[in-house]
């Protein structure tokens, strides 16, 4: 926050606030820890060795003045000074304060370096309070990561796992949603959906995207040559096709040697109500079923997992599946 300046006999306030701001002792050592680290209240009381309500006090007086920039973090609030952001007569006055006050500080017993001192090893115990609070949140954590930083990151953290080379098609790709995920760490990725309204979504969201190639086509008929991918995936697709031995098929069909089928999808379940409400053509699939169909395909089922539920999900279970050609 900016003060307003008025002129008194041709001369603006202003610089008679500053100089009120650092006439006083416990504000000239806070602004002085704070160059050195941004501190939250209670850390500046114990580095001063004062009560919090005085520290608040003073830092309401250098916010008011625009001496210190804050940042919340949680239901904590963090200041710091960055000289470089003061206007030019607060900086060269600043300056000159903090040169008198480093002169100082080099006698024996100083206040200033013991304020130093202390700064040291309230820094240092922020380690072990981190320790503290991650035994105080216990299970809370993972929410508390969530609202902070949402959970997109861990999609695009496995996608990045994925060597460079690799070639990917996300059959069955819908609006695209994968598919810049995927483009992260691959060398090219295929967008293969039947509904062309969903490809033009897709589009508009990979337009910037250089290895992204989309195709309008159908699973059972797939609009790509062979061999021309390592990774196939199809997730939350395949219970809508009636037909599924073609797809197991058209998939292994375009997998380059050593290459994966990737399948997520619901477990096997009784909700007939999905049907008619969304159109499903199986109710899921068992991991018996899987591996059928992958036998018929000349794949092998190298792995089935049921996948842990998530409590705000309303639907049925899902598994992942991955399947690659027979052993020579």
């Amino acid at each position: 926050m900016k003060r307003k300046s008025i002129m008194v006999n041709g001369m603006t306030t202003a610089i008679f606030d500053r100089l009120n701001t650092l006439s006083e002792p416990v504000r000239v050592r806070m602004l002085r820890v704070l160059a050195r680290e941004e501190l939250a209240v209670g850390e500046i009381a114990r580095v001063l060795h004062t009560s919090q309500p005085t520290v608040s006090r003073h830092l309401k007086q250098l916010d008011g003045g625009g001496w210190v920039l804050r940042r919340p973090v949680g239901t904590a609030t963090y200041f710091r000074l960055d000289a470089d952001s003061l206007p030019d007569d607060a900086r060269a006055l600043w300056s000159l304060v903090q040169g008198e006050v480093e002169a100082d500080a080099l006698g024996t017993g100083s206040q200033y370096a013991e304020d130093l001192r202390r700064l040291q090893g309230v820094v240092a115990a922020r380690a072990g309070d981190s320790e503290a609070l991650f035994r105080r949140l216990g299970g809370r954590w993972d929410g508390m990561r969530r609202e902070l930083f949402g959970e997109g990151f861990v999609l695009a953290t496995l996608a990045a796992l994925l060597p460079r080379s690799t070639r990917v098609a996300d059959l069955g790709c819908g609006t695209g949603a994968l598919l810049p995920l995927l483009a992260q760490g691959s060398a090219l990725v295929y967008g293969v959906d039947r509904e062309a309204a969903m490809l033009e979504v897709a589009a508009a969201r990979t337009a910037v995207l250089p290895n992204v190639i989309l195709r309008n086509g159908l699973l059972d008929a797939l609009p790509l040559p062979d061999a021309c991918v390592d990774v196939a995936l199809c997730q939350l697709v395949l219970h809508h096709v009636r037909e599924l031995g073609p797809v197991y098929r058209e998939a292994a069909r375009i997998l380059a040697p050593g290459g994966r089928f990737v399948v997520v999808d619901m477990v096997a379940h009784d909700r007939e109500e999905v049907r008619e409400t969304m159109g499903h053509q199986h109710l899921g699939f068992s991991r018996d079923r899987v591996a059928e169909l992958a036998t018929g395909a000349g794949l092998t089922l190298q792995s089935w997992r049921a996948l842990p539920p998530d409590p705000d999900a309303h639907g049925p279970g899902l598994f992942v599946a991955v399947m690659g050609p027979h052993p020579a």
